[in-house]
């Protein structure tokens, strides 16, 4: 009788416990919907197609902010641009297609098969501070960009680069 009752304790316990558990995730969608964040050109060499560079995401939580890196560094090449390069999606067509920007950013979205992190996602030393209440997180991603300019040109997003010649 005891077995079961503490069997039945945990079962309630589990189960009420696990909107807790999900609610960081949604805590770190919703903070990341505010886009804060920067991208620092690191003048590191890239193989063909793809691009490096560190993304300063912030939260305030350090961990939140760093798991949001790759997201971030996505949206920064798509609708903010980097360095001398121009964003790929135009803000008409981020408003025109935002149902599929919405299912591209979810997490475990579209967007993961585009961006890798360096160093396993962890802030290299001197990465990573307190900003008032806020941590600011560095993280250096590498982006396949050539791969997510012609997804975006399947799904009829972004124009073939040269379509207006």
């Amino acid at each position: 009788m005891k077995r079961i009752a503490i069997c039945l304790m945990t079962i309630a316990f589990l189960l009420g416990a696990a909107p807790v558990w999900g609610g960081a995730q949604k805590k770190a969608d919703k903070a990341t919907e505010q886009w804060r964040y920067e991208l620092q050109d690191i003048n590191k060499v890239s193989k063909q197609g793809t691009v490096t560079f560190k993304v300063w995401s912030y939260s305030k939580k350090e961990n939140i902010a760093a798991s949001q890196a790759p997201k971030n560094a996505i949206h920064g090449i798509l609708f903010k641009g980097y360095g001398s390069h121009a964003p790929m999606v135009s803000p008409a067509a981020a408003e025109q297609h935002a149902d599929f920007f919405e299912e591209f950013f979810k997490e475990g979205g579209g967007y993961r098969r585009f961006v890798q992190t360096t160093n396993n996602g962890a802030p290299l030393v001197g990465d990573k501070m307190k900003v008032g209440k806020e941590w600011k997180v560095g993280i250096v991603v590498v982006v396949s960009e050539t791969q997510l300019r012609k997804y975006l040109e399947q799904q009829g997003v972004i124009n073939k680069l040269g379509s207006m010649f």
